[in-house]
């Protein structure tokens, strides 16, 4: 019986730990526009939200988000890849956190802290492009370690003219 169940709680687990993988979060969805993502790290998943799709068009908008911080970030990289019909058709990369030269509030937070944010954020458009297409965001650490990873799905039909 002891056996059994032993057994039992193996498979459960292996099964746990093979089929993870993180619901898609809907970020914001109105008449003509729709964006949802899917935290791409397998490790953890974490909280994003807006009001409004619209707001993004304006200057600086709200979000917010959260997570555990599973790695310490002294130094933090970002890399966005947009993605049409699975083909990288844009990447850009830029170092948020570095010793002495921070661009957020929580950069020097420590593995196991929360991180919070809830705050204004320019993107610098004045519209969200047309189509669908997916917007591929990777935080890492010094140590090359991915810190946050979501997959944003964009579905945009509104005409701006």
């Amino acid at each position: 019986m002891k056996t059994s169940n032993v057994l039992v709680l193996i498979l459960v687990l292996l099964y746990i730990n093979v089929s993870t993988e993180w619901p898609t979060h809907t970020v914001c969805k109105e008449d003509n526009v729709e964006i949802h993502y899917k935290s791409c790290d397998p490790q953890q998943d974490f909280a994003f939200s807006i009001d409004r799709c619209s707001d993004i068009t304006t200057h600086t908008f709200n979000i917010r988000a959260a997570m555990v911080l599973r790695h310490s970030i002294k130094k933090l990289y970002a890399k966005v890849d947009l993605i049409i019909n699975g083909k990288t058709i844009l990447t850009y990369s830029e170092t948020l956190c570095e010793p002495g030269h921070s661009k957020l509030i929580f950069c020097g937070k420590k593995k196991g802290e929360h991180l919070y944010y809830e705050g204004p954020v320019t993107l610098g458009i004045k519209e969200i492009p047309q189509g669908d297409y997916t917007i591929s965001a990777k935080l890492t650490n010094e140590d090359h370690i991915t810190v946050a990873c979501a997959d944003f799905a964009v579905k945009n039909y509104l005409d701006y003219y």
